[in-house]
């Protein structure tokens, strides 16, 4: 498959002008409804023509609580994803959490992800640099738009000039976050391309339960506001019953509320550019 960074620009300049999106369930719970969801959003996204880039976690290893879903298995879920890259012919991303993960999450997805605690993490982000994979870096909620700079020259300097950055909020408080737009221009100041996180962002984290909470109700107000400021890209996790979501349901898109939003979305973005 063609590198998919290579693909963005390109594809951001076909007749629709549109963002490109990053979306799927939170984690692989099963074959089943990881193809059923990448289905709807690639029938979606192919009548939209929006780039789409398909998402979901092997493995969460950032749970609040013990008992928690954490996967089902790497190989197998990692395979998963790499069936429905192959089968669809989208190109997948998948998060990793530590530097041996990186070799083994590369022999199957497009793109490696870093989650945004673990965005200073030097040894990791040189580790997925090494792949020669793209990798997108989530910003550190505790961190401004220009402090990502410093992740981004660690993998350019560890010989991998495919990057992405992705905003997903700050922390606010102890159990909120607060999305600031200017980090969106900001971090486009480094020349790669920028994405906003429509879901995480809306977390409300260490609630008293164990579980995380969310304001899903306020995606479409998230994702409005990026493409007005102009945010190159998307992501957004989704799913076709949040409720019954093994990992994030509190603040995932249900799946059948994707293509109404899309389609709000393609007009301001037309309208902006």
């Amino acid at each position: 498959m063609q590198d998919i960074l290579a693909q963005i620009p390109q594809l951001q300049h076909t007749q629709s002008g549109n963002f490109f999106l990053m979306a799927g369930p939170c984690v692989v719970e099963g074959e089943d409804i990881v193809f059923e969801t990448a289905q709807r959003i690639k029938t979606i996204t192919d009548a939209l023509q929006i780039p789409l880039i398909f998402k979901a976690s092997y493995r969460k290893a950032n749970r609040s609580r013990i008992d928690s879903f954490t996967g089902i298995g790497d190989e197998n879920a990692l395979q998963i994803i790499a069936r429905v890259g192959k089968q669809l012919g989208i190109p997948t991303v998948t998060d990793i959490h530590e530097s041996h993960e990186a070799a083994l999450a590369a022999a199957y997805v497009d793109v490696l992800q870093i989650p945004a605690f673990l965005c200073r993490q030097t040894d990791l982000l040189i580790a997925a640099a090494k792949t020669g994979k793209t990798v997108n870096i989530k910003k550190g909620q505790f961190l401004s738009g220009e402090a990502m700079q410093h992740a981004v020259q660690k993998v350019r300097d560890a010989g991998n000039k495919q990057v992405m950055l992705t905003e997903r909020g700050t922390t606010f408080g102890y159990q909120d976050l607060v999305v600031d737009y200017r980090a969106i221009p900001a971090m486009q100041q480094f020349n790669v391309p920028v994405i906003m996180d429509c879901t995480h962002s809306l977390q409300q984290p260490n609630q008293s339960s164990g579980v995380t909470g969310g304001q899903p109700a306020l995606i479409g107000t998230i994702a409005k506001a990026a493409i007005a400021v102009g945010a190159d890209g998307l992501f957004i996790e989704t799913h076709p019953n949040p409720a019954k979501a093994k990992s994030d349901g509190a603040n995932m898109l249900h799946l059948d509320n994707l293509e109404a939003l899309l389609k709000g979305l393609i007009k301001i973005r037309k309208a902006i550019v």
